[in-house]
C-alpha cells in the first residue's frame, strides 16, 4: 500500500526525522487560512499523486508570494498529471501540499527497505540526490553503496551506521541527525511494516541543517490488518477501481495492459499462463490468482472482475484442482457468464480435484466455451479465438 508525501513525512516527524513544515489543501478555498501556519515567506508547492517525476511534469513549484501561491494552486488541483510513473492517462490532482521554502546546497539519496533475497534491511545511499535512482545505478553506479543488515530488536549498531552515512561525508552536527534519521527509518520499517521508505533527495540546507525535502513510503499489504493506523491513510482515489473491487472479494488481482483475461488459481500458476500467452504473441490484460479454496461466489466475482476491463477480447481459464474443487469454479464461471452476457471468447483448461464433474457443468451450460487439455493447448486456443 502506498501513501502520499505528506502522510510520510507526517509519520517521519513522529519518529524524529527533521523534515520541513507543510500543511496539506484538500479544498482551494482553505490555502490563505492553512498557510498562516507556516513561516517561510517562500513556499514550494507540490501535487499529491502516487507516482514519481510529478516535478518534471509541473506538479512541483517554488512560490515566491501568497498571490503567486493562490494562482498556482489553482492551476494545478484537478490537473492530470502524467509521469514516467501514471502511464499516458496520468492522474488528476485531488490534494496539494505546500511547505516552508529550503535553501538547498546539496541533494542526497536514502531508502531504506527489505531485501527479501537476503531477509535483512537494505539502506541504500548515495551522493546523487534529486534523480531516480535506477538511472544512477545505470550510469554512476559507483556513487551508490549499500549495507544490508540483520534484523536487531535495537536497531544497526554504530559501525553499521557508519557504514550507510560514509559516503556523504557529513560533518559533525549533520551526522548526529543523520544517525537518528537511520535509526528512524529503522524503526518505522518494524514498528510500521513498512517495506520500502525512500528520502529523495535528502538535503543539506545553505544553513547547514539536513532535511528530508522528499519521502515516500511503502507498506506490507499482507500486515496491514494490524496496522490500522496505516490503512487510514489509503486513498482510494490513487487505486485502480478494479482493484479497489477485487480487494473487497479476497482477490488478488493487478491491471495490465493486454487484452486476454487470465483466471488462475495459484501465484505461480497465474505467472507461468501469462507467459505462454506472451509466447504465442498476445499479452495478459491482468493478473488474477483466485487463491486456493474460492467459493462459487468469489469466481464469479473475479469473472465479472476480468470482464469490467474494456481491453478484454477473451478469457483464458486455467485451474488445477487441489484444495480448489474444478466443479466450484465452474458452477462460478457459468452463474457469472450468463448473468453478465459473457461475448468474449472464453478457453477453460481445467485439471485436478473434480474437473470432469467441472467439465460436465461447462458442457451442459449452452455457452460457447472452449475446452483445453492442457495449458500450451489453452494459449493456443484463446490467440485464435480473439483473431
Amino acid at each position: 500500500m502506498n501513501i502520499h508525501e505528506h502522510q510520510a513525512k507526517e509519520i517521519l516527524k513522529e519518529f524524529g526525522a527533521p523534515v520541513s513544515n507543510g500543511v496539506v489543501i484538500l479544498s482551494i478555498d482553505k490555502i490563505n487560512e492553512e498557510i498562516k501556519k507556516l513561516k517561510s515567506k517562500e513556499y514550494v508547492l507540490k501535487a499529491q499523486i502516487h507516482a514519481g517525476g510529478r516535478g518534471k511534469a509541473g506538479g512541483v513549484k517554488l512560490i515566491k508570494n501568497i498571490d503567486e501561491l493562490n494562482i498556482e494552486a489553482k492551476n494545478m488541483m484537478g490537473k492530470i498529471l502524467i509521469t514516467h510513473q501514471t502511464g499516458p492517462e496520468g492522474k488528476e490532482v485531488k490534494r496539494l501540499y505546500i511547505e516552508e521554502a529550503s535553501n538547498i546546497e546539496k541533494e542526497f539519496y536514502l531508502s531504506c527497505l527489505i531485501d527479501r533475497e537476503t531477509s535483512k534491511i537494505a539502506f541504500i545511499s548515495s551522493t546523487e540526490g534529486g534523480m531516480d535512482i535506477e538511472k544512477v545505478a545505470l550510469e554512476t553506479p559507483n556513487k551508490i553503496i549499500t549495507n544490508k543488515i540483520d534484523f536487531k530488536k535495537d536497531g544497526p549498531t554504530e559501525i553499521e551506521i557508519e557504514k550507510i552515512l560514509e559516503i556523504f561525508k557529513f560533518d559533525n552536527e549533520q551526522k548526529k541527525t543523520a544517525i537518528k534519521l537511520i535509526k528512524s527509518l529503522y524503526r518505522i520499517i518494524l514498528e510500521k511494516d513498512a517495506s520500502l521508505i525512500e528520502i529523495n533527495p535528502l538535503i543539506i540546507t545553505k544553513e547547514k541543517k539536513l532535511i528530508c525535502l522528499d519521502a515516500k513510503m511503502n507498506f506490507d499489504d499482507n500486515a496491514i490488518f494490524r496496522r490500522p493506523e496505516i490503512l487510514k491513510l489509503r486513498d482510494l482515489n490513487e487505486e485502480d477501481p478494479a482493484e479497489i473491487e477485487a480487494s473487497k472479494h479476497d482477490l488478488a488481482y493487478i491491471k495490465l495492459n493486454g487484452t486476454i483475461g487470465c483466471m488462475v488459481n495459484g501465484a505461480g500458476l497465474a505467472m507461468a499462463t501469462m507467459d505462454i500467452i506472451k509466447l504465442y504473441g498476445k499479452e495478459p490484460a491482468n493478473f488474477l490468482d483466485v487463491g486456493g479454496g474460492a467459493s462459487k461466489e468469489k469466481v464469479a466475482a473475479a469473472f465479472k472482475l476480468i470482464l469490467s476491463d474494456k481491453n478484454v477480447k477473451g478469457i483464458l481459464i486455467n485451474i488445477f484442482g487441489g484444495i480448489m474443487r474444478c466443479d466450484v469454479l465452474a458452477q462460478g464461471v457459468v452463474d457469472a457468464a450468463q448473468e453478465t452476457n459473457l461475448s468474449v471468447p472464453l478457453v477453460v483448461r481445467l485439471a485436478g480435484t473434480n474437473f470432469m464433474e467441472g467439465k460436465k457443468i461447462l458442457d451442459k451450460s449452452n455457452l460457447k466455451i472452449l475446452s483445453a487439455s492442457d495449458l500450451n493447448d489453452a494459449a493456443k486456443k484463446i490467440v485464435e479465438a480473439i483473431k
